[in-house]
């Protein structure tokens, strides 16, 4: 096939693909076999399933009650594209039978969409809001794997790994955030055996792309963001365009990312292949073709991006730091807050400073020192009129906190 995400050849039997890829199917819930005419990207789906656990009959679970379910979608990003999603496959949906479904990164459908007897006839699989549809709860399915595989993909008839959604056929594309590549959800077209057909998987890609250009309507400049948790492969998005890096350039870009100021060729070196085995050759090769995939981001002596650069790891460090800060004042152990004080990233944080003072006996003698740092600091920071220090924190109505810099 020259598609491998397109469920069916042109020209080919429904009834016998639906007859052969039951028995495989009935193969590998025995065995674990699975073996042609099984397509790979089921074939390691199901495999995924099975992993997880998921259940070879049964209904998906309901996730999101409905209160819940209308507060989270409604400040959901795919709330904003949920018109594109009408326009281009609503009237198609309700005229031809079928359903148009929307779901968050987990799988848990947002909106579902369609003719009425298709929604009551799919309703008894718990294809309904609300329902998480990802392959760990409902095994292998167009818009879990859409979401596993972070590729658009057809999954027809007999290729579902639960026998209860058999009977069905679906399309579904994976969305992304056009600033930052982050997955937001997937877009999918569900009903019968006539989803399988290759204008199906043409349309909902066709639609997730639309949806993905009205997001990005009203951004001025969409910057640099780079993911590479999780991930073997690093996504680098400049300015809305995905570029998917090897493992090496990843590292490179997240170093580099790390290192705004730049470093040296030795230096890089050390920090790719370690102190015994720098490869400065080898480096300026990778880095030779790190420039025509990236462009102008990269620059050299030192080598350094051109343009800042967010990142996940921005994030992640910058939440625990901030779940940890809270908990040293919190906790208000002097000990701990000292410690604190003395890093980098609480030298200059007033807040942690007064939290110290409160947190000593007041005629303790090692009160006498952060007392005086944060005198000055609110002297720094003209905050003079807030209270006194060293008077109840309920009482200090200004304050300055400076987040930790890792």
């Amino acid at each position: 096939m020259v598609n491998p995400w397109l469920a069916m050849e042109a020209g080919a039997d429904p009834v016998e693909r639906t007859r052969t890829v039951r028995r495989a199917h009935a193969a590998f819930l025995a065995d674990g076999t699975v073996a042609p005419p099984v397509r790979q990207v089921v074939a390691d789906s199901w495999r995924r399933s099975a992993d997880a656990h998921a259940a070879a009959d049964g209904a998906a679970p309901i996730e999101l009650d409905e209160a819940a379910l209308h507060a989270y979608r409604d400040g959901h990003p795919l709330a904003r594209a949920m018109p594109v999603f009408r326009e281009l496959l609503g009237s198609f949906a309700q005229d031809g039978a079928h359903l148009l479904a929307v779901c968050d990164p987990q799988g848990r459908l947002l909106w579902v969409e369609g003719h009425p007897g298709v929604r009551r006839s799919a309703e008894r699989m718990n294809f309904v809001v609300g329902a998480r549809w990802d392959e760990r709860h409902a095994g292998t399915n167009a818009p879990g794997t859409a979401l596993a595989a972070e590729h658009a993909v057809q999954i027809f008839a007999a290729e579902h790994y639960n026998r209860q959604v058999q009977r069905w056929s679906c399309a579904a594309a994976p969305l992304h955030d056009p600033r930052t590549g982050r997955l937001l959800g997937a877009v999918d077209l569900t009903g019968g055996d006539h989803v399988a057909s290759p204008h199906s998987l043409a349309l909902v890609q066709a639609t997730a792309r639309a949806a993905e250009a009205h997001l990005t309507s009203g951004v001025p400049e969409l910057g640099v963001c780079l993911s590479a948790l999780g991930r073997d492969e690093a996504l680098l998005v400049m300015d809305g365009k995905r570029l998917r890096l090897g493992r090496r350039h990843s590292e490179i870009i997240t170093l580099l990312a790390r290192h705004p100021e730049g470093l040296t060729g030795d230096q890089l070196s050390v920090l790719l292949y370690g102190e015994r085995e720098r490869r400065p050759v080898t480096l300026r090769a990778e880095l030779s073709r790190l420039r025509q995939l990236a462009g102008t981001l990269l620059h050299s002596r030192p080598y350094r991006l051109s343009r800042s650069v967010e990142t996940d790891l921005d994030a992640v460090e910058e939440a625990l730091a901030d779940r940890m800060r809270s908990a040293l004042l919190g906790a208000r152990d002097p000990g701990l807050l000292r410690e604190w004080s003395r890093t980098p990233w609480g030298e200059d944080d007033l807040e942690i400073w007064e939290a110290l003072v409160d947190a000593l006996p007041e005629r303790s003698p090692a009160r006498s020192a952060p007392l005086a740092t944060a005198h000055r600091l609110r002297a720094a920071y003209g905050l003079t009129g807030g209270g006194a220090v060293g008077a109840p924190a309920a009482a200090r109505v200004a304050t300055f906190t400076q987040p930790p810099r890792f």
